[in-house]
């Protein structure tokens, strides 16, 4: 694994960097708190799919314009779309004010922000939203008013983080997305 720093000073972000060269590229943006490996089992299953990962250690301090300049800085003109929690939030925004420089969208735990009331245009992405409680899934349904594309819900009940306790499901929804087909 590759650990750059893009930015400068205290405007700085840590990233991570596996896989295959390919022009398929993946970045996962994690919750807040999570450590910066909770990805590491997913990124596993990902490389051996042929993808590339770049992720952040931490959400702390991203917004939109530091992803789309992080991934300048990197070179990745286009990228397919993960994030958990926090960085679902985050990932829903792209997804929505970014169109063109993100193939897919896979979140954990997040409906669209319009589902909670929050001012959010529609995603033009696949997307799948992944819940890890039973009491998310309606939400969660509500969202696919606000994809204007393939939309799909996976629940896993009782699964408190999906990327730590259910990486393979995560890993397995990503790579079909990823998919041309």
């Amino acid at each position: 694994m590759e650990r750059v720093r893009v930015g400068a000073g205290e405007a700085g972000i840590d990233v991570r960097l596996n896989g295959p060269e390919s022009s398929h590229v993946v970045l996962l943006l994690p919750g807040a708190g999570d450590p910066a490996d909770v990805y590491d089992a997913v990124a596993a299953r990902l490389h051996n799919s042929g993808l590339r990962t770049v992720a952040p250690e931490s959400i702390e301090g991203l917004d939109e314009a530091a992803v789309l300049a992080m991934l300048d800085q990197l070179k990745v003109g286009w990228a397919n779309l993960v994030g958990a929690r926090e960085g679902a939030e985050l990932a829903w925004l792209l997804a929505a004010r970014s169109f063109g420089r993100f193939a897919s969208l896979v979140v954990t735990d997040r409906p669209h922000p319009k589902v909670l009331g929050s001012d959010c245009a529609p995603v033009e992405l696949p997307t799948t939203v992944m819940v890890g409680h039973a009491d998310a899934r309606q939400q969660a349904d509500q969202s696919g008013r606000y994809v204007y594309s393939d939309f799909r819900v996976v629940a896993l009940d009782g699964i408190a983080n999906i990327p730590a306790e259910a990486s393979h499901e995560m890993a397995t929804e990503i790579v079909l997305r990823t998919s041309s087909w």
